[in-house]
């Protein structure tokens, strides 16, 4: 089955290698991922005075989150951390306390840099974040993809062909076997539950 994939980028500039590396991974259409793109760039700075009255723009972007099955995370690193925009992103969606449209969602982290360490502590350091937002985030293959430049990618925006293609191909269709191990697990538990209970109901 097809799942909903929400991709967010860490980077606003039009040509970042991430942003190209997430329109690649959405071409990838034989993984069974329904890919769209959840711009971050409007958001506000997340100031927990405005829960109560968010602005139009975070409404939108929590809206866009909250009903898909999984997210892709695309990320430069910064300083060897995180994009301060992503952060502020991740921080928007984790509020209200109690009403974040992270939590349970399967995730995978993807970061591209033209550096040797592919966005390596950044990588991590997303990690650590999806941990406490309770999203389960698939820990094979690693996808830290350096070396990365504008001609990695064809006009049309494809990857070219070689070893990276391959590498990315593979991680799309393992990110799509994580989200469909997660789904499938839950529903099972769920439906096992429900049949306890009408046994225990009938017993």
């Amino acid at each position: 089955m097809a799942y909903r994939i929400a991709i967010i980028v860490g980077s606003l500039r039009e040509g970042s290698l991430n942003r190209k590396m997430a329109r690649a991974i959405c071409k990838l259409r034989d993984d069974n991922l329904d890919c769209s793109m959840v711009e971050i760039g409007d958001l506000p700075l997340y100031n927990q005075d405005a829960d109560a009255t968010p602005s139009e723009q975070v409404v939108r972007f929590r809206q866009q989150v909250a009903p898909v099955d999984g997210v892709l995370f695309c990320t430069p690193e910064y300083n060897r951390g995180v994009p301060g925009v992503l952060k502020n992103a991740i921080d928007i969606g984790s509020r209200p306390y109690g009403q974040s449209v992270w939590d349970k969602k399967p995730a995978a982290i993807v970061s591209v840099s033209p550096g040797a360490l592919g966005g390596f502590g950044a990588n991590h350091q997303l990690r650590q974040a999806c941990v406490f937002l309770n999203m389960p985030v698939m820990q094979q293959p690693e996808a830290y993809f350096g070396h990365v430049t504008d001609d990695s990618f064809q006009q049309n925006g494809e990857l070219a062909d070689g070893s990276l293609k391959d590498l990315v191909t593979k991680v799309a269709h393992a990110f799509h076997d994580w989200v469909d191990m997660i789904h499938r697990s839950r529903q099972a538990l769920a439906e096992d539950a429900a049949h306890a209970a009408q046994q225990k109901e009938h017993a």
